[in-house]
């Protein structure tokens, strides 16, 4: 046994779980108690309205979100890979499951509550098993023009949605809705929700200039102002936030028996709820100029969408509003978001009435100045300067995150920038064919080969990763291949192939010996040489001519050069003597 052998590295199961481990979001909630504590109280009572309506959007119930909300709050602030993320029930997830309870309702027409809630557990067990094949690094793959195309998008969809509340009117269900809905509410506003709302968001913009320490978050000074000023100046004209369920949970235990019906769906919500989650993520990252841990954020959802399921909730995940109001009144740890879950808890248990004393036009105002935060100013200057590509990719994620869905809009975005790597990758991909006369290196002391058989050896020279996208421009240099008796591919720089650069060899291949040709691989790498083993492409090479060098390729010509003289010598003496 080798001594490199000894030297490998072994799987520590210990140091691999580590990763996993709550205390790394435990051990720093003392660093900023304070600002946690109130940035927690604020986002709460942002979270609440929107926790109410998707729950009742699930067709579960008001309750269902709000559980949902403490679930995610708590869970994920003591599990979670984000120091800023706040989770609770997001848009594109709840519209899923709305489907989902629509299509399995029993036959009284009311929703199968305990298959779906069996089917939210399953989905946060499927994230955890996700988490530890550890597939969150894949999510740096996104390019900064998507990124930034859906910061653009979101800061654009929250003030649009705000500006119907900021005046006196109910928020919308769509971006769609909104804009329509925006130039009847301009012209019929009611003037004490303006009022309200200019207040708050007056409040929030001045605030941080009248004070050096933070010690008041700015968003939750803007939430005093603006309800102590709807109640001083006795607005009775306007909307406050709706009462709302108390009283604990209803606990629903998983129940698999139809196992088969909801593995499909948990699946999808799994897979959204990744996606969603690590997104949302990637936002807080460039606000913050932190950086998340990927893995252990799905299994800090995976554990929050199990108690999701155990109590009664709707499925979540990060929710981008939410964290991006956390992180603006001065949230850094965990703790922020487990008081945000706490609050709301305590308002579930029994202070839900002390919540309808705040205006919406309040939180309106507040989500306002959210919005504008969430936009990425620092790619609005350099839109006209941006290279061509990446601006197709920042213009279609962020109308397509306006117009359409978050989700669509980046899959479209990621795809757009997928075909251009590809592309680019195509055109710097470097080959070239040229014969033994047009070599410059000199070639083994001990090889003699005439002027004219130099010119029927041809050297294909191969560099970079043997992939799809360069497929096509190997196969046109091929294309131009005539009048050769050997061919060398040079294989030394390609360090990976797959099954589209492997069947181009082959064709490659197949027409040198249609053409009567013999074709030789050099510097095969291990594990280009495994893939073209197992693909069958070596055996119509044969073993023997998978050389280590050029050279040893030369000599293997100038063998098979005089095998062949001496044969055909052979066949002229015996033709002899025969006569």
């Amino acid at each position: 046994m080798s001594q490199n052998q000894f030297d490998q590295p072994r799987f520590n199961l210990k140091s691999y779980l580590n990763e996993f481990n709550p205390w790394h979001n435990i051990k720093i909630m003392h660093t900023n108690v304070p600002n946690d504590i109130l940035a927690g109280i604020t986002v709460a009572v942002i979270a609440m309205p929107l926790a109410l309506a998707f729950g009742v959007a699930s067709g579960l119930g008001a309750e269902a979100g709000m559980w949902a909300a403490i679930c995610g709050g708590i869970l994920v602030g003591i599990f979670g890979g984000s120091n800023t993320g706040v989770s609770g029930p997001t848009g594109p997830k709840v519209v899923q499951l709305a489907a989902i309870i629509a299509a399995t309702k029993l036959a009284s027409g009311e929703p199968d509550i305990v298959f779906a809630m069996s089917m939210v557990f399953l989905s946060g067990l499927i994230c955890i098993v996700l988490a530890l094949m550890k597939i969150g690094r894949f999510i740096y793959y996104t390019p900064y023009s998507v990124v930034s195309g859906f910061m653009c998008g979101i800061g654009v969809i929250i003030i649009l949605l705000e500006i119907p509340p900021m005046l006196g009117f109910a928020t919308p269900n769509s971006v769609m809705s909104a804009i329509k809905q925006i130039p009847y509410d301009i012209m019929h506003e009611k003037p004490h929700a303006l009022i309200v709302s200019l207040a708050t968001f007056a409040t929030i913009l001045i605030w941080p200039r009248l004070t050096k320490k933070q010690w008041l978050p700015a968003p939750l000074m803007g939430l005093i102002v603006g309800t102590s000023l709807a109640h001083l100046l006795q607005f009775r004209d306007i909307e406050y936030i709706a009462s709302m369920p108390v009283g604990v949970p209803h606990l629903y235990w998983p129940d698999f028996s139809r196992f088969g019906d909801m593995v499909g769906g948990a699946f999808a919500l799994a897979g959204l709820c990744i996606f969603d989650s690590l997104l949302t993520c990637l936002v807080a990252d460039n606000m913050t100029n932190e950086r998340h841990n990927s893995d252990r954020e799905i299994f800090g959802q995976g554990i929050a969408n199990m108690g999701c399921g155990i109590v009664g909730g709707v499925t979540t995940a990060t929710a981008t509003m939410r964290t991006v109001a956390n992180i603006k009144c001065g949230g850094k740890t965990g703790l922020a978001s487990i008081t945000h879950g706490l609050v709301l808890l305590a308002l579930m248990l029994g202070l839900a009435p002390y919540a309808s004393y705040i205006p919406m036009a309040c939180l309106a105002g507040i989500l306002l100045k959210v919005g504008m935060d969430i936009i990425d100013y620092r790619v609005l200057p350099v839109l006209h300067r941006m290279p061509f590509m990446d601006s197709i990719c920042f213009w279609a994620v962020l109308i397509l995150t306006i117009s359409v869905d978050l989700l669509v809009a980046m899959g479209v975005g990621i795809t757009i920038a997928f075909v251009r790597i590809v592309q680019e990758l195509g055109q710097a991909y470097e080959q070239n064919v040229v014969n033994l006369n047009e070599i410059s290196r000199p070639l083994p002391a001990d090889v003699s080969m005439p002027e004219d058989l130099k010119e029927k050896v041809l050297k294909l020279r191969l560099e970079g990763p043997l992939f799809f996208g360069v497929s096509d421009t190997i196969y046109r240099t091929s294309s131009a291949l005539v009048d050769y008796k050997y061919l060398i591919i040079r294989m030394a720089r390609v360090p990976m192939v797959d099954m589209s650069g492997a069947y181009l060899l082959e064709d490659i291949i197949d027409k040198a010996h249609e053409q009567g040709a013999t074709v030789f691989f050099t510097g095969l790498r291990p594990q280009v040489e495994r893939t073209l083993t197992r693909l069958k492409i070596i055996e119509k090479v044969t073993e023997e001519n998978c050389l280590a060098t050029f050279n040893d390729a030369i000599l293997r010509i100038q063998e098979l050069e005089s095998r062949q003289s001496d044969t055909e010598h052979q066949v002229e003496y015996e033709d002899v003597s025969r006569v």
